[in-house]
């Protein structure tokens, strides 16, 4: 059926937005096991009583900071997941020290248990925010994406392939913008924004865990793959999810105020996929960017010269042309947010 039937599979960090789809999408390809370590019962609680087709899935309780826990988690392994991370920005920018721990020696800990027991892929999930960071959370995000790629390369014999994906915002996940604009305006009847004038790559869940999927797939080992996103405009976003809500539960479009409230803390007004310098090693695979290490002797360049390089420029947000008001309405109406 695909890369992933019959295979046994770990998903570390299991049990948040993305983990759900993954782990269903993975489902259907017929995996031999699905093991998911998180540190949330209740979560894994709720993952259980929901998904239909269970009797391939084991819940298992553990942190990824615990190097001894994700060693047995991963034993006769064949595909790792790691979608553990603290993402929430304001909370890592005030305990940094917690975000590496997580972030960076989380990563560590998987790619050393990874070379342990001789699993065949592992993929990890990075962000948009480890581009050219100014905030810790970014900060950590590109430290671990370096991990992977130098575990990829320093292996000696160990046959483990390591690949990164780049995400942007996935819309519609936990703590994402769409969630808590529909609470606020249910509760309060208003809306807060940190800039009107913020833009930000956006992703849907299904893209995202499509693009994890497929990197696992074709990857050779030591790639970041992105995915290619549409700019949004935060006020365009914000707009029509108060038009829509408002529609939707007979609230008076009025009635809803939209308040500015500035940056938070690590904020940034908007972000980037890839820096000029990545693009130069970039290569163009339709719908998303496989960026290889710029050290030629590793020789990922032999396989991927058969798709034409990306174009040599800097892929951020400020300077890319964002979608109109009525193409964001459409995007969130076709995958259901509205």
């Amino acid at each position: 059926m695909g890369y992933y039937t019959g295979k046994k599979i770990l998903v570390i960090g299991g049990t948040g937005t993305i983990g759900n789809g993954l782990i269903k999408e993975l489902l259907n390809q017929e995996p031999s096991v699905i093991r998911i370590l998180s540190r949330d019962e209740y979560k894994q609680f709720i993952m259980e009583n929901q998904i239909e087709n269970k009797s391939k899935l084991r819940f298992l309780i553990g942190d990824v900071r615990d190097y001894d826990r994700v060693d047995r988690a991963m034993d006769e392994i064949d595909v790792v997941f790691n979608l553990a991370a603290m993402k929430h920005v304001p909370a890592c920018e005030y305990n940094p020290s917690e975000a590496i721990k997580t972030n960076v020696i989380g990563m560590e800990n998987v790619i050393k248990a990874a070379l342990h027991h001789g699993v065949e892929t592992v993929i990890f999930t990075s962000s948009d925010k480890a581009i050219n960071p100014t905030n810790s959370y970014g900060a950590t995000k590109l430290l671990a994406e370096k991990l992977v790629q130098a575990a990829n390369y320093s292996k000696g014999k160990a046959k483990t392939k390591f690949v990164a994906v780049r995400f942007g915002n996935v819309m519609g996940s936990r703590g994402s913008v769409i969630p808590l604009f529909n609470k606020q305006i249910r509760e309060f009847r208003k809306i807060t924004v940190t800039d009107p004038n913020m833009t930000r790559f956006m992703m849907t869940l299904s893209q995202a865990v499509k693009l994890i999927m497929t990197a696992g797939d074709i990857s050779i080992g030591g790639e970041v793959f992105i995915l290619k996103m549409p700019i949004i405009k935060l006020q365009h976003l914000a707009e029509v999810v108060v038009e829509e809500t408002a529609k939707r539960t007979n609230i008076s479009l009025e009635s809803i105020d939209i308040q500015t409230i500035g940056f938070r803390a690590g904020e940034r007004k908007f972000e980037e996929l890839m820096t000029k310098e990545e693009s130069e090693f970039a290569y163009d695979l339709g719908d998303m960017y496989a960026v290889v290490c710029s050290d030629s002797a590793r020789g990922l360049e032999v396989f991927y010269e058969k798709y034409k390089k990306a174009e040599v420029e800097s892929y951020n947000s400020s300077e890319g042309v964002h979608i109109t008001k009525e193409q964001v309405r459409a995007l969130l109406k076709e995958d259901g947010f509205i």
